[in-house]
């Protein structure tokens, strides 16, 4: 077999020679290749250089976006559907780089591309993006390429990012009616409090009528809201409150109280525990079920998870696990993980199916979660009408209650 590899040096071929199963016999740089290559250096040196004179320095490097879930998800459906068909992962990188994947741009193809073809493998070359691809992306992909099961692994991966954006999907939808029938009355109250109280402020104060309680209340709100003054002061305690509580969110401490907070909440506490018990779950039964050692699976479990508390709890467990002990027993002794989620871990060590028992805990908490989130938008809609009626009916029922005042002065 003859053929030309574009490759940065010799030893580079050599190694993607070895890749596709062939003895190298020969291997000779192409004359006109290396002109070319040299060529092409220089001409992107000069246009480094004359960009870099041209443009400052903060202009020059644009951050790089985090990609969504169901972005990542699809990127990685349309790469595993290419390498499905048979296509090298070449030839498959590089129809990537011409097929529209919102949110990871086609340079990023293009650069996993050239360094497969310089002779690493595809998560070597993904370790390069870490804005794009996390740990677990690229340690399943290593698992996946040791293993001979990549196109398996990047279905299997494919299908966690889906399950985990329709739970963020999930949670947001539950949120949006509330924060709607939020929005309507506190637009509605400040119209009112602008335009419709200052005409009746005006009608009522030459008047020599005594108001009743409610509507004195009302006039002094209206006043101080008007007055420019009041809301300087209010703006500057409120930026106080923001940057003390950026502050005290910074610390370890703070974000250890915070996630404490969040996990005790009246209501929401229930479901922020569901979602990180089902996050925990279905990532770790994701790694190990795809050929990742368990010590490091729980490392990049540890890093995903957004709680501190419970980051803690899977450090500790690593630590143990590293002793010879079993996941369920010190997660046992954390005392945060509920005892279903301990038993059924236990029953699936005891199977030898840990992967399968941390799917159907998954599954379970998922489930629970969905049920959760429904309760509580059930529970928050009433009670935004509620406190949108009493807010609205109170100003109705000041400027009523001025006017039925101002009536009976009359008759009198």
């Amino acid at each position: 077999m003859q053929g030309v590899l574009e490759v940065a040096d010799r030893a580079a071929a050599l190694s993607q020679i070895e890749r596709l199963g062939l003895f190298p016999v020969k291997v000779d740089a192409s004359k006109a290749s290396v002109a070319a290559a040299e060529k092409a250096e220089k001409a992107k040196d000069n246009a480094g250089k004359s960009k870099a004179v041209a443009m400052p320095a903060m202009f020059r490097s644009r951050r790089q976006r985090k990609p969504k879930l169901q972005e990542l998800a699809t990127f990685t459906t349309q790469l595993s559907n290419l390498l499905k068909c048979g296509m090298p992962l070449t030839v498959a990188l590089q129809s990537m780089s011409h097929l529209e994947s919102k949110g990871i741009p086609s340079n990023v193809s293009k650069d996993l591309r050239q360094e497969v073809m310089e002779g690493r493998s595809l998560s070597d070359a993904m370790a390069k993006q870490p804005v794009i691809f996390s740990d677990l992306y690229r340690n399943m992909v290593q698992a996946g390429e040791q293993s001979g099961a990549l196109v398996e692994v990047l279905r299997r991966l494919s299908d966690h990012f889906v399950r985990f954006a329709e739970v963020q999907a999930k949670f947001i939808s539950a949120l949006i009616y509330p924060c709607i029938v939020a929005s309507v009355g506190v637009v509605i109250i400040i119209f009112f409090m602008t335009f419709m109280l200052p005409k009746f402020m005006s009608i009522f104060t030459g008047l020599s009528v005594p108001l009743p309680l409610a509507t004195k209340i009302l006039m002094n709100i209206s006043t101080f809201f008007g007055n420019a003054f009041n809301w300087l002061i209010m703006g500057l305690v409120a930026s106080a409150i923001v940057v003390l509580w950026v502050r005290f969110k910074a610390t370890p401490e703070g974000k250890r109280k915070i996630d404490h907070w969040k996990m005790n909440l009246p209501v929401v506490g229930k479901v922020v525990r569901l979602n990180l018990f089902g996050q925990f779950s279905r990532t770790l039964s994701t790694l190990l079920v795809n050929g990742v050692p368990v010590l490091t699976a729980l490392k990049i479990t540890e890093e995903i998870v957004p709680n501190v508390i419970v980051k803690e709890a899977i450090s500790r467990t690593r630590e143990q696990v590293t002793d010879g002990k079993t996941i369920a027993q010190p997660l046992a002794q954390s005392k945060l993980f509920p005892q279903l989620m301990i038993d059924l871990l236990k029953i699936g060590e005891e199977t030898g199916d840990v992967p399968g028992a941390l799917a159907n805990i998954a599954d379970t908490y998922e489930n629970e979660l969905v049920v959760q989130l429904r309760v509580l938008t059930n529970l928050i809609e009433p009670a935004m009408i509620i406190c949108m009626a009493v807010g609205v009916g109170g100003l109705l029922f000041s400027i009523l209650s001025a006017m039925f005042a101002i009536t009976s002065s009359l008759n009198r």
